[in-house]
């Protein structure tokens, strides 16, 4: 039994302020001296981004569609250990989960897994009394959803505030728990993907959070806040170990994984598996160096911008080339998203890293879901047929979209569809990938990395299951994929 205070912010849907409150209310209990855990429901990287920043620590993820609703609560403790409370951040509405699946990876399903009671953050623009309909609604839909608290947001006035908390006593039966009045010094500025990412805005995005924080401390009961997280029962669940997911390959591997303000979106615990698969991890950041890691003996280059760096990316022809070096070589990569833009041909017109034989270009369109993809070729990170789920975020198009072995295999409504690139010692695709979901991945791509260290070249499939050493095949096999779901 492990217990941490802990308490979830919802919200009734998109775009009412959660991260604005959750963001506000990790930084203002810091500024107490506490040690605030900050978490982010679903695949989202860029809020977890803010909390790190307001709570000094890394923003993790819990994705009950990519890691499996049993690995929630361990993850949970994992990044929560040593902390004074947790603050959950959730994703879209409260009740919003994988489209067609229920209420899998829905903030409430989180908060069932977590036994933790939920704070919803209203809106309370453009009404008054009807929000006491809306929050009686949300309270008593699922009975096993603990709703505890409202925060209402952007509030016009003190006679608009005194309008909503009384609609809300008389016909909710939930708590007020603080009003936040419009404010446009806290807004943290949009793009094509969403928030910009807090690394790309360092002096300002700091002082935003030090706004969301003073914005919360003045506006919401902390005190009440608190002694709702603690009223969170035990979790009978002992934190994930990445250590006890993977056996360490010998020779210590050196992976480098890219980082820095193009290539922001990584998940910690993808970094931990490797380490603990006996990888030594190394960031570089692409924008800056010049050449790879002394010594690199694989390379991750996960999601993020390069579509708003891509002059000093291809201004970088050192790097460039010694990523093409590197492949030509056999080194072991692993690309997901803006790493696969990154090893193509050309973007929006400019030279890239030339590993693959494809172009990628911005469109206006956006491409978003979660899949369930079968791998169609042996990789560095596993065997064909190895079947997991995933997560697609992006405005660009790669053509062609797949290379003659193409990397996934996955159904969507208008059909069949392969994606991305694989074969040899490189795989690249845009699914974005959450390690702890499969950690198998991280133990193949060390064993990848281990055996090009020692000059044994690339095996595919080694190290991906208990015994999968030496079974390397033809990575021209055709896999029967069907339905991955």
């Amino acid at each position: 039994m492990s217990t941490v205070p802990r308490l979830v912010v919802a919200a009734p849907s998109s775009g009412a302020g959660k991260t604005t409150v959750a963001t506000g209310l990790i930084a203002a209990l810091a500024a107490r001296g506490l040690a605030v855990s900050p978490h982010k429901v679903g695949p989202d990287y860029i809020d977890p981004g803010y909390h790190a920043l307001a709570a000094g620590r890394p923003g993790r993820n819990l994705d009950a569609f990519l890691c499996g609703p049993e690995r929630i609560a361990p993850l949970f403790l994992h990044g929560a250990a040593g902390a004074d409370v947790a603050v959950v951040e959730g994703v879209m509405g409260l009740f919003d989960g994988a489209s067609g699946r229920g209420e899998l990876a829905s903030t409430a399903h989180v908060s069932k897994l977590l036994r933790a009671p939920v704070v919803l953050v209203v809106d309370g623009s453009s009404q008054s009394r009807s929000v006491a309909a809306l929050v009686h609604g949300f309270a008593s839909w699922d009975p096993q959803v603990r709703l505890a608290g409202v925060i209402l947001n952007r509030v016009a006035s003190d006679r608009h505030e005194q309008l909503l908390r009384e609609a809300l006593e008389e016909g909710s039966g939930v708590p007020v728990l603080g009003a936040l009045r419009r404010s446009a010094a806290v807004a943290t500025p949009s793009r094509h993907l969403g928030l910009i990412p807090a690394v790309e805005r360092s002096a300002e995005a700091l002082r935003a959070v030090a706004d969301m924080g003073e914005l919360v401390a003045s506006s919401v009961d902390l005190d009440a806040l608190l002694e709702l997280a603690r009223t969170a029962p035990d979790l009978d669940a002992e934190p994930w170990d990445p250590s006890a997911e993977v056996t360490p390959v010998a020779g210590r591997p050196r992976i480098a994984v890219a980082g820095g303000a193009a290539f922001s979106f990584s998940y910690a615990e993808n970094a931990e598996l490797l380490g603990a698969a006996g990888a030594e991890v190394v960031p570089f950041d692409p924008l800056h160096a010049s050449s790879l890691p002394e010594g690199t003996a694989g390379l991750v280059i996960g999601g993020g911008f390069p579509e708003l760096y891509v002059r000093e990316l291809s201004g970088n022809a050192e790097l460039r080339a010694a990523i093409a070096r590197f492949a030509a070589a056999g080194g072991p990569i692993a690309a997901e998203c803006a790493g696969l833009l990154y090893l193509g041909r050309e973007l929006d017109g400019l030279p890239m890293c030339g590993v693959l034989a494809t172009d990628a270009r911005m469109t206006e369109r956006l491409t978003l879901g979660y899949r369930e993809a079968v791998a169609l070729h042996d990789s560095p990170l596993g065997p064909a047929g190895t079947r997991l789920r995933g997560h697609e975020f992006h405005r660009t198009v790669c053509e062609p979209g797949a290379g003659e072995l193409p990397a996934w295999g996955w159904r969507l409504p208008t059909g069949p569809r392969t994606e991305g690139f694989a074969g040899g010692n490189v795989h690249a695709s845009y699914l974005h990938l959450h390690w702890a979901g499969a950690p198998a991945l991280a133990s193949s791509f060390t064993a990848a990395a281990a055996n090009f260290a020692t000059g044994a070249g690339f095996a595919a499939g080694t190290g991906f299951t208990a015994g999968a050493a030496g079974v390397a095949q033809s990575t021209a096999r055709p896999v029967p994929w069907g339905a991955p779901g």
